[in-house]
C-alpha cells in the first residue's frame, strides 16, 4: 500500500485536471455536462487531500518508528563497547554508562544518580577545556574524552574512557631501562700519589676498585676503568634513581680511603641524565663532572632542566702543588696580550681587596710588558677604595676608569679580563663583558651555574686563597721587556687581597698561598702599608661591635641582624661575621644586613659547616668557608627565617 499511494494519487491528480480541463471546453456548449464534470473534479480533488493526509500522517508514524528503532540500535551499540562510556548531566551526575563502565569503573556498582567526582578523581571544568585527560582509577590508566551535547534545553557530557595501561607499562619500562653515562674521577689523583709508596699506592688501587665494584653490584650496569683516577659507567634510569635516592653515598664511603693513613679520597662524579642518545649523555656527564671539579671536588652532579642539582662538597678542595697548569695559562695569556691593543680589567660588582687586588696587580704587571691597561670600578660602589686611592696616588697614571668609560672605550681589537668572580650576573659590568670580543677569566670561587661560557681562556681553581694568589701565580711567567720590578704599590694590592681572603693568613691557605705572598714581599710589598688598608674608624668599629653584641645561636651557628643603616655597612657586617667564628662553640656566622634594595646574608665557616651549600639555597654561593647571597622583596625578619630553614636542611643532611 505505501509503494503505490503514491502512484495512486498521480492517477487521481491527472483525472482530476483532465475533468477541469474538459469542463472548460464544454463550457457554453453543454451546460449540463459542464456541471457534472465540474463536480466530478472538486471530488477527485477532496479525495487528492485525502489521501495526502493519510499518506503525512502514516509517513511520520513510520518516520518515529525508525527513530525510536536506530535509538534502541544506538544505545545497544554504545552498551556493547568495548570501552567504559558514562553521560553525567550539569550537576556532575551520572544519567547513563555502559556495561564495561560498571565493571571497570564501577566495581559492579550501581552508580545512577551518583556524583561523577566521588568514582573518577578528575577535574571536569578542566577536561571539558582541554578535552581530554589522564587519570588513573582502579589501578589502570584512561585516558578520558569529553563531548558535550545541548538538546531541548539541557546539557548533557559524554565521557570516552580509553585504557592506556598498558602503553604507559611499556612506556615506563622503556624510561627505567634508558642508559645514562655516569663518569667517576679522583679528585687530584697525581697529587695525592706522588709522595705515596707503591704498597700503598697498590693498597689504594684495590680499596677504590673494590668500592666501585660494590657501587656496581647492586645494578645491572657495567663500569670501565679508563685512567688510574677515571671511571666511565653506564647505569639504567632505575639504578640510577635509587643511587640519587641515596644520596651518592659513595661519596661518603671515598673519603674513608686513606692513603698513608691520612689523606683521604675523593670522588667527583658527573651524571649525564635525560639525553637521547649515549653519545648526548656522555657530553653531558663530562659537562656535569667539570662542575663538580668546578667546585672543589668531592661532589656528583647531575644537569637539570633549570640547571645543575649537587650532592656533596662537604670537604676542602685539595691543593694542588703543581704549578704546570698556571705555566701554561700564563703562557696562553701573554700570547693573547701581546696581540691586543688594550686590555681592560674588571671584577665583581661592591669590588673588594681581592677583586680591586688582583685587578690592579694583573694591571701593573701588563704595564711593564708595554701595554696599556685600565682597571674598570664603580667607585661609588666600592669597598676597597682605600686602595684605589692609594694606587692612584702613587701612579698617577689613570689606571681606573668607570664602567661608562670602559664601555665606551673598548674596541675589537681589546681584551677583557674579568677577577675574582666568573658568575655573569656578579660583574663590575655586564655591559663591558657584551661588548670585548675576547674574554679571560681567573676566579678561585666554586663554579655556579650562570658562569661565563664564552671566555678564551677560564682559568679556575677553587682550592686557591684567593684571586689575588692565582694573579700573582701568573705575572711570575710573564716576560717583561726590561729589568724593572712590580711597582710596591701593585705588590701591596695583591698581598691585601690575599691576607682579606684568607684573614691573615688562617683560612683556605696552603703551600702556595705563602709561596705568592714570599714572592710579593721580594718584589715590595710593606705589610704595614697593606695592615693600614683595614683599618677602621671608630664609628665602624662600635657599629661592628653592635652586631656581634645582637648575636644569637643557632644549631652552632650565630647569627646576627643589623637593624641599622650606614655607608659602611658592607665593610661592616663581614668584619663583624669574622668576629663571630671567634665564640666558643660557634661553627659558622652569618650577618643579615639591609642595604637599599636588597636584604644582604655574609657568611662565614671554620669549615664544618659548608656555608656555600647554606647560601646556594637561598640563591647566592661563594666557599665552603666564605659565602654570601642577596635577597629581593623579603624583611630582615623573613630573611632570618629563610636563613634558620635553609641552616637545619643542611644540618638534616649532614652538610
Amino acid at each position: 500500500m505505501k509503494k503505490k499511494f503514491p502512484a495512486v494519487l498521480m492517477i487521481l491528480l491527472v483525472l482530476s485536471l483532465g475533468t477541469i480541463s474538459a469542463a472548460y471546453l464544454l463550457h457554453g456548449q453543454n451546460e449540463q455536462l459542464t456541471n457534472v464534470l465540474f463536480i466530478s473534479s472538486a471530488v477527485l480533488i477532496f479525495i487528492c487531500i485525502i489521501y495526502t493526509i493519510f499518506y503525512s500522517r502514516n509517513s511520520m508514524r513510520h518516520i518515529s518508528k525508525m527513530n525510536k528503532h536506530l535509538e534502541s540500535s544506538a544505545a545497544e551499540f554504545m552498551n556493547s563497547l568495548p570501552a567504559p562510556v558514562a553521560v553525567i548531566d550539569e550537576q556532575k551526575q551520572f544519567v547513563w554508562y555502559n556495561q564495561i563502565f560498571a565493571e571497570k569503573i564501577g566495581l559492579g556498582q550501581d552508580v545512577y544518580g551518583h556524583d561523577f567526582e566521588g568514582f573518577v578523581k578528575i577535574d571536569i571544568d578542566s577536561l571539558i577545556s582541554n578535552g581530554t585527560a589522564l587519570c588513573p582509577v582502579n589501578g589502570c590508566i584512561y585516558d578520558v574524552t569529553a563531548e558535550k551535547f545541548d538538546k531541548n534545553d539541557m546539557s548533557f557530557l559524554v565521557l570516552y574512557f580509553h585504557d592506556d595501561t598498558g602503553y604507559y607499562a611499556v612506556k615506563k619500562s622503556m624510561d627505567e631501562s634508558h642508559p645514562n653515562v655516569v663518569v667517576i674521577t679522583i679528585d687530584n689523583y697525581d697529587d695525592i700519589m706522588q709522595n705515596a709508596k707503591e704498597s700503598e699506592k697498590a693498597q689504594t688501587s684495590v680499596e677504590t676498585e673494590k668500592l666501585i665494584e660494590n657501587f656496581m653490584s647492586k645494578t645491572n650496569g657495567f663500569i670501565k676503568k679508563t685512567s688510574p683516577n677515571t671511571f666511565f659507567a653506564i647505569l639504567e634510569n632505575r639504578h640510577l634513581k635509587s643511587i640519587i635516592d641515596g644520596k651518592f653515598k659513595i661519596l661518603d664511603a671515598a673519603r674513608n680511603i686513606k692513603i698513608a693513613g691520612k689523606y683521604p679520597l675523593t670522588f667527583s662524579i658527573g651524571v649525564g641524565q635525560g639525553a637521547s642518545s649515549l653519545a648526548e649523555s656522555e657530553n653531558i656527564a663530562r659537562q656535569c663532572l667539570d662542575m663538580a671539579l668546578g667546585r672543589g671536588g668531592d661532589q656528583a652532579v647531575i644537569k637539570t632542566e633549570n640547571g645543575y642539582r649537587f650532592f656533596g662538597g662537604v670537604s676542602k678542595g685539595v691543593e694542588k702543588r703543581s704549578r704546570s697548569k698556571t705555566r701554561i695559562i700564563a703562557n696562553a695569556m701573554q700570547d693573547l696580550i701581546m696581540h691586543s691593543e688594550r686590555i681592560f680589567i674588571m671584577g665583581h660588582r661592591f669590588g673588594d681587596l681581592d677583586s680591586v687586588g688582583a685587578a690592579c696587580g694583573l694591571a701593573g704587571a701588563l704595564r711593564l710588558m708595554g701595554k696599556e691597561a685600565y682597571v674598570a670600578v664603580d667607585r661609588s660602589k666600592n669597598l676597597a677604595t682605600n686602595l684605589i686611592d692609594a694606587v692612584d696616588d702613587e701612579t698617577k697614571c689613570g689606571l681606573f676608569l668607570t664602567p661608562y668609560d670602559a664601555e665606551e672605550m673598548i674596541g675589537t681589537n681589546d681584551m677583557l679580563i674579568v677577577v675574582d668572580t666568573h658568575n655573569k650576573d656578579f660583574l663590575e659590568s655586564h655591559e663591558l663583558y657584551e661588548k670585548a670580543h675576547s674574554v679571560v677569566v681567573i676566579d678561585h670561587h666554586r663554579k655556579t651555574v650562570n658562569f661565563i661560557d664564552d671566555a678564551v681562556i677560564f682559568h679556575h681553581e677553587p682550592y686557591a686563597s684567593s684571586a689575588s694568589e692565582m694573579v700573582t701565580e701568573i705575572i711570575q711567567y710573564f716576560n717583561y721587556s726590561g729589568d724593572e720590578k712590580l711597582q710596591n704599590c701593585f705588590a701591596d694590592a695583591l698581598l691585601a687581597g690575599i691576607m682579606l681572603d684568607t684573614k691573615n693568613f688562617v683560612m683556605r691557605t696552603g703551600v702556595r698561598t705563602f709561596e705568592a705572598a714570599a714572592y710579593l714581599k721580594k718584589v715590595g710589598a710593606d705589610t704595614v702599608a697593606v695592615k693600614l688598608l683595614f683599618s677602621n674608624s671608630i664609628d665602624s668599629y662600635r657599629r661592628k661591635t653592635q652586631i656581634v653584641a645582637s648575636a644569637k645561636i643557632h644549631n652552632n651557628c650565630a647569627i646576627a641582624a643589623a637593624d641599622f643603616r650606614s655607608d659602611d655597612i658592607r665593610v661592616v657586617a663581614p668584619q663583624a661575621a669574622d668576629e663571630l667564628l671567634g665564640i666558643s662553640d660557634v661553627d659558622a656566622s652569618f650577618v643579615i644586613y639591609r642595604t637599599p634594595n636588597t636584604v644582604n646574608i655574609s657568611a662565614r665557616s671554620l669549615g664544618a659547616v659548608n656555608v656555600q651549600v647554606i647560601m646556594e639555597q637561598l640563591g647566592g654561593g661563594g666557599h665552603q668557608t666564605m659565602a654570601a647571597t642577596q635577597l629581593e622583596g623579603v624583611t630582615v625578619e623573613e630573611a632570618v627565617k629563610s636563613l634558620i630553614f635553609a641552616i637545619d636542611e643542611c644540618a638534616k643532611n649532614n652538610i
